[in-house]
């Protein structure tokens, strides 16, 4: 796995940055955390539309499954009450785990799906839940294999 988490800081440091895309909250059914499934345009030419859609209904239910109250949810709140809230120093919550396969599964698709098409997806937490934020690479070594976005190559560097 190292040799894979390797290769994603190569991606940083080997690549420009040529755009970010912003993946929206949905608020549709509330103030769930739940996010868009649109696809995006900017992407179209490097990743499937399922794949996508794939990755943003996974994080949905992940984050769904973060937000759902039940006996476990009410106990942990109840112990945490009667210890004036130290409990959590020394445990971690339903939620935290939660948040943690998804800092977990992002990596996973960063590593297999995304950067090797020359895109970062940045973790929903790292931007206030508010945004999925995408980064859009381009080689520095190709000469113009998006002409479009061969001229801002050369904008940010690291």
């Amino acid at each position: 796995m190292d040799g894979e988490f390797h290769n994603l800081q190569e991606l940083r440091h080997s690549a420009s940055l040529v755009n970010k895309v912003f993946i929206q909250r949905d608020y549709s059914e509330g103030t769930t955390c739940k996010f868009q499934t649109k696809f995006p345009s900017e992407l179209e030419s490097r990743v499937e539309r399922t794949l996508f859609e794939d990755t943003v209904k996974t994080l949905n239910n992940f984050y769904a499954e973060a937000e759902k109250i039940g006996a476990h949810s009410y106990l942990e709140a109840c112990v945490a009450c009667a210890t004036a809230y130290l409990i959590f120093l020394c445990m971690e919550t339903r939620y935290e785990k939660v948040l943690r396969k998804i800092a977990k599964y992002i990596q996973e698709q960063n590593e297999k799906v995304y950067a090797p098409r020359g895109l970062l997806i940045t973790d929903p937490i790292d931007r206030g839940m508010r945004v999925i934020e995408i980064s859009i690479y381009e080689d520095r070594g190709s000469s113009g294999s998006c002409s479009a976005s061969s001229s801002t190559s050369g904008s940010t560097a690291p």
